[in-house]
């Protein structure tokens, strides 16, 4: 049988159909239920024309709900639409538009955006809404748990390809959000190198599924992962979702937005999860101090069965990770990489201390300098990381900037994401950032030229350069530099808050310097190395 995600789970859940798959809140799904609810919803998408190469759209919360769409949408040999719940109507417009989207599964509190922009999208054929007590169903949308409810089972296909492809659209260093298309095998063979802790070796090729499952059949500590972060980005689908559901684990999920760092301790305790899938200091900064205020109030925690915590995305900082390691004896896995490729990872226990941003290549993994030749060891030389071991198909409608992005050198295909690192003597890699202007924030990759045009529509305000700058908690903090016109004024909430109707929350300035002319290079590129030091002072000074 083919490596396919539909094939892979629907050979679990015939094998350990009792297990335990799905937990948000009150509400478990053991495997077999899992396959049931996502055949039935897969039956409704067939009955709508969505079958082989057909995009959908997932615009939800974290959820049990998004998890079963997303398999039901593999079982029609379909490709999910990661959709940031945090895009207004003209972003949300454009990425369904760019994907060739034919069907959205969204999240009831958002049905009056859909309203919005419904008329804007031709394509799109069939819209389920998920009810969560917020509004009512709207005209001819269908309710998800109707929908599962009042269908049969799809039949299992007889045959999926490995080549079906999936992807996951991001925003990087891409500018407008793109989609990352890698083949279902090519990108389970990578999740499941993996596996060799397992006891299985994947060193020769492609795990056999039957191999796979029977393995996981007969384990009897099945993992419970808690995918803290967003299900709509990589960190939390790949790792948090996808590669625990691989080995037959339970995924633990929390609806509620915004991060409570009590209610994910207090999940860790409830659901005795042995693994949490965060983003950096933005997640672990804050669990840190919950884990500090529960102890000093003499009201610990029960963390005993957590084994790891796994991070990717923004920095985790090697004095957050040692503040963990004292509340409890665990592994802390600092995964370097985006969606365009894994690079590498940084591990700590109470045995093995980290540095903040150095880390252990993955195999396949190398250092270019910008004449494609490799980077020396222990010459102090900067240059761009690039991965031959998950490269993907390429970014979807997309030709020029997927040449640009993966490139071949002296015969091998390479990944180049965009962040750029030099070479230890050791063979590890101190990891400098992106090349780009790219600015990460709280896990949020936001693009500065998009921000950038926004504030420059307000009447007053001449020109404007945004950049990013560190910030303990959320890695990079947004700040905007910008030049009122000649004779006009306006105050920083003003600003902010007229960027806030055509923008995300995230992707608002936090602060902004006014100057009396923005600097750009002589051929009239932006000078980010002066907004940034600029802004860099004002922000101490402040």
């Amino acid at each position: 049988m083919e490596l396919h995600f539909a094939n892979a789970w629907e050979m679990l859940a015939d094998n350990i159909p009792d297990r335990v798959a799905l937990i948000c809140g009150d509400s478990r799904r053991t495997w077999a239920e899992y396959d049931d609810r996502a055949s039935r919803l897969a039956n409704v998408l067939a009955e709508h024309g969505i079958g082989l190469d057909s995009k959908v759209g997932i615009y939800a919360h974290n959820s049990n709900q998004y998890i079963e769409a997303q398999y039901a949408i593999f079982k029609v040999r379909g490709c999910p639409v990661n959709v940031n719940y945090r895009y207004k109507a003209d972003e949300l417009t454009y990425l369904l538009e760019n994907s060739d989207a034919e069907a959205v599964v969204y999240q009831a509190c958002y049905a009056a955006r859909i309203w919005e922009i419904r008329n804007r999208l031709p394509k799109v054929k069939l819209f389920i809404q998920i009810d969560d007590g917020t509004e009512a169903l709207l005209d001819q949308a269908i309710d998800y748990e109707q929908a599962v409810r009042g269908s049969r089972p799809l039949a299992r296909l007889q045959r999926r390809s490995a080549d079906d492809v999936y992807m996951l659209y991001t925003g990087g260093t891409t500018g407008m959000p793109k989609g990352v298309m890698y083949g279902h095998g090519q990108f389970i063979t990578v999740m499941l190198g993996l596996v060799k802790t397992m006891g299985i070796d994947a060193s020769e090729g492609p795990v056999d599924l039957k191999d796979l499952v029977t393995f996981i059949t007969e384990s009897r500590e099945p993992q419970v992962t808690l995918a803290a972060c967003p299900l709509m980005h990589g960190t939390g689908m790949w790792l948090g979702t996808m590669v625990p559901l691989l080995r037959g684990g339970t995924v633990v999920t929390i609806p509620k937005l915004g991060l409570d760092p009590h209610l994910i301790w207090s999940e860790v305790e409830r659901n005795r999860v042995s693994t949490i899938v965060i983003v950096g200091d933005a997640f672990a900064r804050p669990m840190l101090d919950a884990l500090n205020e529960a102890k000093n109030r003499n009201d610990p925690y029960d963390i005993s069965s957590l084994k790891q915590i796994t991070s990717s995305g923004v920095m985790w900082s090697s004095e957050v990770k040692q503040g963990l390691l004292e509340h409890h004896d665990m592994v802390l896995v600092d995964a370097m990489g985006s969606t365009e490729g894994g690079m590498g990872s940084s591990v700590a226990s109470r045995n093995e201390s980290s540095e903040t941003a150095k880390f252990k290549i993955n195999p396949g993994v190398k250092v270019f300098d910008d004449e494609d030749r490799e980077v020396e060891k222990g010459s102090g030389q900067i240059g761009m990381l690039a991965t031959s071991g998950l490269v993907p198909l390429g970014y979807y409608k997309d030709p020029e900037k997927s040449a640009a992005t993966f490139r071949t050198i002296d015969g091998i295909r390479y990944s180049f994401p965009g962040d750029f690192a030099s070479v230890e003597e050791d063979g590890t890699v101190t990891l400098f950032g992106r090349g780009s202007n790219c600015i990460n924030t709280a896990g949020e990759k936001v693009y500065p030229e998009e921000v950038e045009e926004v504030v420059k529509k307000h009447d007053s305000i001449e020109d404007c350069l945004v950049v990013g700058v560190a910030d303990e908690r959320f890695g990079q903090r947004i700040v905007a530099v910008a030049s009122p016109r000649e004779y006009e004024s306006v105050e920083q909430n003003d600003l902010i808050d007229f960027a806030r109707e055509h923008l995300s929350g995230y992707k608002l300035p936090k602060q902004v310097v006014f100057v009396e002319t923005v600097q750009r290079l002589p051929n009239g590129k932006a000078d980010y190395k002066w907004a940034r030091n600029l802004a860099e002072q004002q922000s101490v000074q402040a």
